[in-house]
């Protein structure tokens, strides 16, 4: 088997452009709402079609609530993925571009979550270091509701080189702290990078050096921080807002 997609609205997504050779695993009398992902499937002549039994398809993805429906992809899909330094190498000159970067962020509930705003805001690039962060697997997929797969994102192995390439390419960098400016009173330039680091322990003390710019979010509740899913979605409107 290939990566195999899980989740209504993820599968929904994922046949709009599933590859040859992917396989609809659909459990037989569950979920009536599984009948529109077999209708997709049958528009989609590069997916095959497949009733299983509910054991099949728990041993097929173990310990993870499938509802009835799994979408085998064959092989791992086009996610856009890239370097960044292929990603610079096609901007054009002066281009407006909106680069987000993940510091740390384990959570594949908050991953998920931020991807989906990614796509929502028409986020250029995400990178996400390779060691000890969560990374775009089947899950986060799912939690991004299939947002995950229009999303360009590169893995990267040292993060403090890639801001220091992007820098040296017109690229502003601003990091998200509780302590920074507020982002009431900053002007996003046309080639931003925001940096969000792990809800427990911030971003990272050479990351933050790396940083530009440390901004925040002006907030008047209870509690000490917004979940950095919602951070990164307030950030990301804010851009947008003003380049708009």
């Amino acid at each position: 088997m290939g990566e195999k997609v899980i989740g209504f609205h993820a599968i929904t997504e994922a046949l709009k452009e599933a590859p040859s050779g992917s396989i609809l695993y659909i459990c037989r009398n569950i979920e009536r709402k599984n009948d529109q992902l077999e209708s997709l499937a049958r528009a989609n002549t590069s997916v095959t079609i497949r009733k299983v039994a509910k054991i099949e398809m728990d041993r097929m993805v173990p310990g993870v609530a499938h509802r009835g429906a799994v979408l085998d992809l064959g092989r791992r899909p086009d996610r856009k993925s890239t370097t960044v330094k292929d990603f610079l190498t096609q901007l054009p000159e002066d281009d407006l571009s909106l680069v987000l970067i993940l510091d740390g962020i384990t959570d594949v509930q908050n991953l998920g979550a931020i991807l989906r705003s990614a796509d929502q805001f028409s986020v250029d690039l995400v990178i996400i270091p390779e060691r000890r962060s969560a990374q775009a697997n089947q899950t986060v997929l799912r939690i991004s509701s299939g947002a995950a797969q229009y999303v360009p994102t590169v893995t990267v192995v040292n993060l403090a080189r890639e801001i220091e390439l992007l820098q040296k390419n017109g690229f502003w960098v601003y990091g998200a702290d509780m302590g920074g400016t507020s982002i009431t009173t900053v002007k996003f330039p046309r080639r931003t990078a925001l940096v969000l680091g792990s809800e427990e322990n911030g971003m990272s003390q050479l990351t933050t050096k790396k940083c530009d710019h440390i901004i925040s979010i002006p907030t008047t509740g209870h509690i000490d921080s917004l979940n950095v899913s919602v951070a990164t979605g307030i950030l990301l409107y804010e851009f947008r807002r003003q380049q708009g």
